[in-house]
């Protein structure tokens, strides 16, 4: 009786090590994303006391020096100077600081009007509001969201806060589509209908019932859209329609060091690879969330 206990319970135990060891090895990326994100953003909170300089102080007399690696540079300016002399480093700390800033927001404003209008909208499909919500969706969908942001841009005016809200109020549609997606079936489920039933009040069925069902799609979406929208914000700033100089943000950065790539590349380069690594790091987590919310990518990895 004894060693057939033995016999069985060792096979059965290694495919579960194996398992534990797979899924380990498989969130190994979303960890480190989370990790470079975190750092990012403390980094850029702390922005006012790393920086060794004021990020707008000039010095004309050290205009131009190279990183510490090279020659010509040294650890007073470890990332080298701008072509009026700021400190690199310091424009880039305060530049991810505006980048991660304008893209939090920017998703906040977004996702408050998108989410709320979906969940109106699926909740009470057929009905003219429904149909109001729809037609807005279809009519802005209609026109590239990057002409629209350069045209509203061009005509409101280009400055720090005109930009959060192009991009914020701009990027509704997107939240409102698929998390409308996920309302609409939801509206004909038996705890929904229960709730009908015993009377309670619309506000509660959406806010205890339909919201938390629909919360895993919407942090997916934040998730994966803060990255596009940081790169909506620097293609901007990069054209001259967002962030205005001397403010330091990242697509502002390379915009300005764009002239001197072939003899200060570092002015364009370090700030572009700062927004590449917080870009490749929001969307390896948000990938990360989307299958975990998966429940056929979960069956899948089960079988």
């Amino acid at each position: 009786m004894t060693e057939t206990t033995t016999v069985a319970t060792g096979p059965a135990t290694a495919p579960h090590r194996r398992a534990a060891v797979r899924f380990r090895r498989s969130d190994l990326p979303a960890w480190i994303a989370g990790t470079v994100l975190l750092v990012a953003v403390v980094v850029a909170l702390a922005a006012p006391l790393l920086a060794p300089y004021e990020p707008a102080a000039a010095d004309i007399r050290s205009r131009l020096t190279p990183p510490f690696w090279m020659d010509g540079g040294g650890w007073d300016h470890p990332l080298g100077t701008d072509s009026i002399g700021r400190d690199l480093l310091s424009r880039v700390l305060y530049g991810l600081r505006s980048s991660l800033f304008i893209g939090f927001a920017a998703v906040v404003i977004g996702g408050l009007i998108g989410v709320t209008a979906a969940i109106v909208s699926g909740y009470y499909e057929g009905r003219a509001l429904s149909f109001l919500f729809g037609r807005l969706a279809d009519v802005q969908q209609a026109i590239p969201f990057v002409v629209l942001a350069l045209g509203v841009s061009a005509a409101i005016g280009a400055s720090y806060r005109n930009l959060i809200l192009i991009l914020g109020v701009g990027s509704w549609v997107y939240y409102y589509r698929l998390v409308r997606s996920d309302v609409l079936p939801l509206r004909e489920e038996p705890f929904i209908l229960a709730q009908r039933t015993i009377g309670s009040s619309t506000p509660r069925i959406l806010g205890r019932h339909v919201l938390p069902n629909v919360m895993p799609s919407i942090l997916v979406t934040v998730t994966l859209f803060v990255s596009t929208t940081i790169m909506y914000a620097a293609a901007l700033s990069f054209l001259g329609l967002g962030v205005q100089p001397p403010a330091a943000e990242l697509g502002l950065m390379v915009s300005e060091g764009r002239g001197y790539i072939e003899t200060a590349w570092w002015l364009s380069v370090m700030p572009g690879i700062a927004l590449a690594i917080v870009v490749l790091a929001m969307n390896t987590l948000g990938d990360w969330l989307r299958d975990r919310f998966d429940p056929t990518r979960r069956s899948a990895d089960r079988a």
